[in-house]
């Protein structure tokens, strides 16, 4: 059973995404990038989607929901969704955790593969419903603005099925920057994927954490300041943010947790001259539906 400090901590995958390279490596060349991460037959390449689950303060907390159940074949295509998936709500029963002992998710942002598990389809009131019942849901206030008035760019990804209704339900807090949640559990603005990107602090007993999120999608992406995504919608800023993260880590020693990385999921940083190193740290595996 993974700790960091006295936070007990577990991945929970909702499967795996297969996206083009060019999209997640941005202006990187593709004989520079192919070599960290073959692509397939269709220049696609897998990104996890490995949710955060914490227990502290007597609190379960899941951070990011993934991709979540309600596609249609059509949609499944466009996000690459390829049987066989895993399922977070089938993946949390395999921890013991039924989705009503959910205290608090926290939504890094709400592009699609990070919320799309909020919710849920409900067969029998043929509604949309909170996947978590008994859950507060927090993201940033800016963050839910630019969900809500998307534009061209960013409304296939900002889908209003994965967060309107808990708003409705009453379940939705609405962050203005930096707040801590629970005791050791913070969340922090880290701009430039989105103009309101946050990561996930964690500091127990003189140990830090930081689930990064999409500040850098891939491992390789906090190992190299200039490497962001196409998605970016800010990706000057995702450098000045990321310089001062990876200073932050080698100075704390933090374990970073990275969400879709598809060979590292925890690492520390390391510097040596003006080069950044990622040194994978062994905790448990991301808990899969097999």
């Amino acid at each position: 059973m993974p700790f960091l400090g006295n936070i007990e901590f577990h991945y929970v995958s909702d499967g795996v995404s297969w996206v083009d390279g060019g999209g997640a490596f941005g202006l990187v060349p593709k004989i520079i990038w192919e070599k960290k991460l073959p692509p397939d037959e269709h220049n696609r390449i897998p990104l996890h989607l490995n949710c955060l689950l914490l227990k502290t303060g007597g609190k379960t907390i899941l951070i990011d929901t993934g991709l979540g159940s309600k596609f249609t074949p059509k949609q499944a295509a466009i996000f690459g969704l390829l049987p066989p998936q895993g399922s977070l709500v089938d993946n949390l029963g395999r921890l013991g955790i039924a989705s009503a002992d959910i205290d608090l998710v926290i939504n890094t942002h709400l592009h699609a593969d990070h919320c799309g598990g909020n919710t849920r389809f409900d067969v029998e009131t043929d509604r949309l419903m909170p996947t978590f019942p008994n859950a507060e849901y927090v993201v940033q206030r800016l963050e839910w603005a630019d969900a809500f008035l998307p534009n061209e760019r960013t409304r296939a990804t900002y889908l209003p099925e994965n967060f309107e209704v808990l708003q409705q339900t009453g379940q939705l807090t609405l962050l203005n920057g930096d707040a801590q949640l629970a005791p050791g559990v913070r969340t922090v603005v880290t701009r430039g994927h989105t103009r309101a990107h946050q990561s996930v602090l964690i500091e127990s007993e003189g140990q830090y954490g930081l689930y990064v999120g999409d500040l850098a999608s891939l491992s390789y992406h906090f190992e190299r300041t200039a490497w962001v995504t196409a998605y970016d919608v800010e990706p000057l800023e995702t450098i000045e943010t990321k310089r001062c993260r990876q200073h932050w880590a080698v100075e704390t020693g933090a374990v970073l947790m990275f969400e879709h990385d598809p060979h590292i999921t925890t690492a520390t940083l390391h510097q040596d001259g003006r080069h950044f190193k990622l040194q994978p740290v062994s905790y448990d595996n991301p808990t899969n539906a097999g």
